[in-house]
This record gives structure tokens, C-alpha cells and sequence, in this order.
């Protein structure tokens, strides 16, 4: 199995441990009450919490594309290494990405994003590469 599909896997899951930050950390914690409305209650979060909540939901627009690229890369026989180098990069990249996100650093998080993206972009160029 390649190791890019385990980063699928990672990629999938990787929302929610953001808007587990967002619910579990900061002063503003989800108690059983908020639980009726979690997404609600997230909206009304600030800060570190609801920037979280934004690095949860810009990982759910990130996925779909990100695992895609993987599938089609390696269905269309491109290489292995190259898929598996791209998938690792693009999810320490991500995980980067949330960090900038919850930390506030703006301008590092949208390079982040940009070269995570870019990893997306290059595994739907990989067969013809190769």
C-alpha cells in the first residue's frame, strides 16, 4: 500500500483534531449544554478556538482535491515515490497550516497553504511526468 493512502486516512481526520483544540482548550470549553449546538456554540468561540474551527473547516475544503490527486496519480501509474513524497509534504504542510491558523500567524499560513495546495496540483500533473 502506499503511503500517500495512509495520508488520505490523516488527511480525513486531521479536521478534527482542530476543532477538538477549538471545543477542548482556551477558557471557553464545550460542556454537555453546548453539545446540543456544538456548531453554534463554535461560531460564537474567539480567537485561538474559532481560528481553529477555521482550520477544521478549510480541511474539510482541502480533502476532497488532496485525495483525488493521490487516487489519480497512482490509478494513472505515476510514481510511487513521487505520490508518497507529495502525500507527506502536503499533511506536514496541513499540519503546519492549522498551527499558523490557531497561533495567528496570517501571512505564514497563506504560504503554507499555497505550497500544501501546490502538492494537490502536482499529483494531478505526476502522470504525465512520469
Amino acid at each position: 500500500m502506499l503511503i500517500a493512502y495512509w495520508c488520505v486516512l490523516i488527511a480525513g481526520f486531521m479536521p478534527i483534531g482542530f476543532v477538538g483544540y477549538a471545543k477542548f482548550t482556551g477558557e471557553r470549553k464545550l460542556g454537555a449544554r453546548a453539545n446540543h449546538d456544538p456548531r453554534g456554540w463554535l461560531e460564537k468561540t474567539e480567537g485561538a478556538q474559532r481560528r481553529a474551527y477555521y482550520a477544521q473547516q478549510n480541511g474539510f475544503e482541502a480533502f476532497p482535491p488532496f485525495a483525488a490527486g493521490v487516487i489519480i496519480a497512482s490509478m494513472a501509474g505515476a510514481s510511487v515515490l513521487a505520490i508518497d513524497i507529495l502525500a507527506v509534504l502536503f499533511i506536514v504542510l496541513r499540519l503546519g497550516y492549522g498551527w499558523c491558523y490557531i497561533r495567528d500567524h496570517a501571512s505564514l499560513r497563506s504560504s503554507v497553504w499555497s505550497v500544501a495546495t501546490l502538492c494537490t496540483i502536482m499529483l494531478y500533473f505526476l502522470p504525465l511526468l512520469t
